[in-house]
């Protein structure tokens, strides 16, 4: 029985894990530092020879050159791709995850080597330790499992593993719409584990956000150290980005906050239902405040309403000490999460007429360019679909609870990628913990148990149900 299986499987896990996340870890495969990406190339040549060595049939997907800002180009790292198992009378999965990381650095703040996974009380931790090398190896593992045991896989599983997730995936969608018809063309669903958990209790994740990302460009005709006599463009990018937001957190651009689909009964009552300690979150955030008073209210504002967030300004001074210059030129940098029902393109008109309109009444001879930079869709699943059934049944037999079912806030933009190319249903399944600081210093695997390696153990285990689960769906509800 699968049960059996699973207990069987733990033995085996806890007996042989870490050594493969340790390796995974150990390789800097930061995709934003093209210093690095020697390293990146190295890291898509140990996961397609690790699958390689499984048996499954792989690939080195070639996605082409980026073209840096200096005009010169650099190779990207390639796509994996494989697949195990050819049954026509199975479902076929296919599991996507990335295994770039964002930067990190001992002097950050890290309390660790951020590329020696260290475990401490059952965490692990190093930089890729929950964004995404682990959850990457536990499905690798999870197929691992069966091997080992000489059973048959209940579905056919496919991978696509990349390597520039974290720096906009380059190069992934068209290699996606070039395979649409080959590749992806006997997939029945495709698997993300690319997020996490919101509190201890599992999750099935069924939205992410959109991302609209602007430059809001401000400069003079002068050599910007004439101060007092002419119209400095820093205080004229300020004066714009006060008009961006209220203090209550109000979107002031007409047409943004009127284009969202309204939050239903059923909506409002699964938000109700979602474990989520408001103080928790507060001292993990480290804040004594929060802009909304109850969970429903927070929640839907940080998974389903827009945001406008103002990341930095540049050629601002910013270094310590003092400095006189007058900045000739300054960009502002803001994003526009979106939800349903927004389209990226009328945002981008929005955004770029209310801020023309707001600089005119300024009157200033200062110039004003404004250019949307990444405009992300979001994504949606419907949460009654087989696949959200499978998940729920799955989470029940490892963890012997229900799950949370979640959004994301931020943007996970090949989810809609693969939606609105391959036409396939997607899920999201998280073994990440709400705390493990993705993108963080001390980002880790949490382990929500005294048992070690928790998350890890018992997310693997999860996945070997979910595909057992899976393989029960019905043809019919393809």
């Amino acid at each position: 029985s699968i049960s059996h299986f699973l207990c069987v499987f733990l033995h085996i896990e806890r007996s042989d894990f870490p050594q493969g996340e340790m390796d995974w870890v150990a390789i800097e495969s930061d995709s934003s530092n093209v210093q690095k990406r020697p390293e990146l190339h190295r890291m898509m040549e140990t996961v397609a020879q690790k699958l390689q060595l499984m048996g499954g049939t792989v690939q080195l997907v070639d996605i082409g050159e980026q073209e840096l800002p200096d005009g010169q180009t650099l190779e990207l790292p390639k796509v994996v791709t494989a697949q195990f198992g050819n049954d026509s009378s199975k479902h076929t999965v296919c599991i996507y995850g990335h295994v770039d990381v964002q930067p990190a650095k001992l002097e950050d703040g890290w309390a660790t080597d951020p590329y020696n996974l260290t475990e401490i009380n059952g965490n692990l931790y190093g930089r890729g330790a929950s964004d995404n090398k682990a959850p990457v190896l536990a499905w690798i593992h999870a197929v691992e499992a069966y091997q080992a045991l000489s059973m048959d896989l209940p579905v056919n599983v496919k991978f696509v593993i990349e390597g520039m997730e974290e720096t906009g995936s380059n190069g992934l969608d068209a290699m996606i719409m070039a395979q649409r018809d080959t590749f992806f063309s006997e997939v029945d669903y495709i698997i993300i584990s690319d997020c996490g958990w919101l509190s201890r209790r599992p999750a099935l994740t069924y939205g992410t956000r959109g991302n609209c990302y602007f430059f809001a460009e401000v400069q003079d005709l002068h050599s910007g150290v004439y101060g007092g006599t002419v119209i400095e463009p820093m205080t004229d990018l300020i004066g714009i980005l006060d008009t961006l937001i209220s203090p209550s957190g109000k979107i002031l651009i007409p047409g943004i906050r009127e284009a969202v689909a309204p939050l239903s009964d059923e909506e409002w009552k699964m938000y109700q239902d979602i474990q989520f300690d408001m103080d928790n979150y507060k001292n993990k955030i480290g804040v004594n405040q929060l802009m909304y008073s109850n969970k429903v209210d927070l929640l839907a504002h940080m998974w389903r309403y827009p945001t406008v967030s103002i990341h930095g300004i540049e050629g601002a001074f910013s270094d310590p000490g003092t400095k006189t210059v007058i900045p000739a030129k300054v960009t502002a940098k803001f994003s526009i999460r979106q939800v349903p029902d927004m389209d990226p393109a009328m945002v981008k008109k929005q955004v770029t007429d209310y801020l023309h309109s707001v600089f005119a009444k300024r009157k200033s001879p200062n110039k004003l360019k404004v250019t949307m930079v990444i405009g992300a869709k979001p994504w949606l699943a419907d949460t009654h679909h087989p696949l959200y059934e499978a998940g729920k049944v799955a989470i029940k037999r490892v963890f012997n609870m229900d799950p949370d079912l979640i959004r994301e806030g931020g943007t996970i933009p090949i989810a809609r990628t693969f939606q609105d190319v391959t036409g396939k249903s997607i899920i999201m399944m998280p073994i990440g913990g709400f705390d493990d600081g993705l993108h963080s210093q001390n980002e880790k695997m949490s382990s929500f148990s005294l048992s070690p390696r928790y998350n890890y153990i018992e997310g693997t285990k999860l996945f070997i149900a979910y595909l057992n689960e899976v393989s029960q769906i019905k043809r019919t509800s393809v």
